[in-house]
């Protein structure tokens, strides 16, 4: 397909979430994350929403494979539902610590991987299972790298 048969581009990816204990996950997210806040509503019955930036959004889409070769390579073991959240930072070994001290279950450490990026697992609220993650190459680099290329 050509980029002038492709159909109009989306705007925008949102996630949304359910979470039983929403103060717990606006503050682990919000607070402990770093993601900033652009809107919450609320309404009738209770009802509340925070929607918060998390910088580019991209949708990784793996087959059985290749999911199990990625937990295989960041924890050693099957661990990941079908969805998984993974956030890029600036620091994955401090970002990993604030995030066990504002409550998530660390189920593996930082580890560098194979497509050179340092790698921590992480269960955190709303029954979220999250990847932290700090690319140690750029992209250029790491796109030169045995395996890198483009399905297109």
């Amino acid at each position: 397909m050509t980029d002038d048969e492709r159909p109009p581009g989306v705007r925008q990816l949102r996630l949304v979430v359910e979470a039983e204990d929403y103060d717990a996950a606006v503050a682990f997210f919000r607070d402990a994350l770093g993601l900033p806040e652009q809107a919450a509503y609320s309404g009738a019955g209770e009802a509340r929403v925070v929607i918060l930036e998390a910088g580019r959004a991209t949708l990784e889409i793996a087959n059985p494979a290749q999911k199990r070769m990625i937990d295989d390579v960041e924890v050693g073991r099957q661990v990941a539902p079908r969805l998984r959240l993974a956030f890029e930072v600036d620091d994955a070994t401090a970002v990993t610590g604030r995030l066990v001290a504002a409550g998530a279950t660390e189920v593996a450490p930082p580890t560098v991987t194979p497509w050179h990026s340092l790698n921590s697992r992480l269960d955190g609220p709303a029954g979220l299972h999250l990847t932290v993650f700090q690319e140690l190459r750029d992209l250029d680099e790491r796109s030169t790298a045995d395996g890198f290329g483009t399905d297109g």
